[in-house]
């Protein structure tokens, strides 16, 4: 019987030791809060990322290791790593952990992002026009590490701006990017087996509202084919170079018909949850299969797909439950504002049907 050690037990963590169980696997979290939405699921071990006493008590007796979250300490990794192969390699967080590091690799492979600048707060003054930042300038401010959801980012459009944020900002080490006036925001989920082999999954396009994704629609393939054929290649690339085993999850921006990509997450992504009842195989269930040696599976939508996120507020199950094709996904977190607290999927049978369902759903949802 295999056994998955997981890193972090957030709502990431529950969905796929759920997806799991029905394959025989078994699991055993490992997380520094004692109340994570996978407790209930598996054994859970609460301890520090740094101690190593607690770590290799958390990897004995364990096939394999994965997580949930790409702000896993690389440290952390690289010590169980000595122990049982962990998947995604920790060079995978080592990418994605720095979003400046994370832009240069991506560039270095010929995918195609915003513009960007690596500051510090000393640097504002000393910049130039040349260096993108003249009068009128659109810019994103964000940190280089942590950060999600909108946070520890700011739009600016003047040197004024960029000094009150670097301010805000004070001590960290931060980015500046090229602020991109995009059309539509997608990603791809795809994933990559111990022996090589890749599925993608179909284009999501994802609407945010004050930084946090509220909705993801999966995009009729006939309208998307040209970007789902970049987004594939540029994700390939991604998946090749780091040697890569699992679920990868990039974020893109649409821009006259080319991708630029954002950012990407080394995990199971919010914006693939859809395929949890609306693909043949869910992404947590190819995680699996990927990091356990096992063939990957079928990645065909079930049907015209969406799902919408539950952000600070838990409708009544019954208003959901009673409409045709909706899915609940509760996580068993307390709701506060700006917290993901569920979703809901929703499965039609064609993309005029999804949008009607996609709005009754909406009726019952806070924001």
């Amino acid at each position: 019987m295999t056994t998955i050690g997981i890193l972090g037990a957030g709502q990431l963590g529950r969905m796929l030791a759920l997806a799991g169980y029905p394959l025989g696997l078994r699991f055993r979290f490992f997380d520094p809060a004692p109340d994570s939405p996978a407790n209930l699921l598996a054994d859970h071990l609460t301890a520090g990322y740094a101690d190593e006493a607690a770590l290799r008590r958390f990897v004995d007796g364990l096939d394999v290791v994965t997580y949930e979250f790409e702000n896993v300490p690389v440290e952390t990794a690289r010590f169980l790593e000595r122990f049982v192969p962990v998947y995604p390699p920790p060079i995978a967080l080592e990418k994605a952990q720095d979003r400046l590091v994370e832009k240069t690799f991506l560039q270095g492979l010929g995918i195609p992002t915003p513009a960007f600048n690596g500051l510090d707060n000393g640097l504002v003054n000393g910049l130039a026009d040349g260096d993108g930042i003249g009068a009128g300038f659109s810019a994103v401010l964000k940190t280089r590490r942590m950060g999600y959801d909108g946070k520890g980012q700011y739009v600016v459009r003047n040197r004024a701006e960029l000094a009150e944020a670097l301010r805000k900002l004070s001590g960290q080490d931060v980015i500046l990017e090229q602020f991109i006036p995009f059309e539509r925001e997608f990603s791809i989920i795809c994933a990559r087996g111990v022996d090589g082999d890749v599925v993608f999954y179909p284009l999501t396009h994802n609407t945010h509202r004050e930084g946090i994704l509220r909705v993801s629609i999966v995009e009729d393939l006939d309208s998307t084919r040209h970007l789902q054929l970049q987004a594939e290649s540029y994700a390939r690339a991604v998946l090749d170079a780091l040697d890569y085993v699992g679920v990868l999850a990039i974020e893109f921006f649409e821009k006259d018909g080319r991708l630029l990509a954002n950012e990407m997450a080394p995990r199971v992504h919010n914006s693939g949850h859809w395929t949890i009842d609306g693909a043949v195989t869910s992404q947590f269930e190819n995680q699996v299969r990927a990091v356990c040696g096992l063939p990957l599976g079928s990645t065909n939508p079930l049907g015209a797909c969406a799902m919408v996120n539950l952000i600070g507020e838990i409708p009544a199950a019954a208003d959901i439950l009673q409409i045709e094709g909706a899915h609940l996904h509760l996580y068993d977190k307390l709701p506060r504002p700006g917290r993901k607290v569920g979703h809901i999927n929703i499965v039609a049978d064609s993309q005029d049907k999804l949008k009607e369902k996609i709005g009754e759903v909406q009726k019952y949802v806070l924001g």
